[in-house]
């Protein structure tokens, strides 16, 4: 299992974004165990994230 500093817990910020974007691409998502949505449905909602905090990056850092 991955080792995170958090004890276990996302943070605020990281949550919110989460569900946000699993509105987005119409993933129901709900708070606790998400155990029973597909792969295909988490790899929407992981994949969204990521290009998301890419394009913020490139935003603040035009140089990169």
């Amino acid at each position: 299992m991955a080792n995170n500093r958090s004890g276990g817990r996302s943070s605020g910020a990281f949550d919110n974004m989460k569900y946000e974007v699993a509105r987005e691409v119409g993933v129901n998502l709900k708070e606790g165990y998400n155990g029973d949505i597909t792969s295909r449905e988490a790899g929407k909602i992981g994949g969204t994230i990521v290009k998301k905090v890419f394009s913020s990056f490139r935003e603040q850092n035009p140089q990169a």
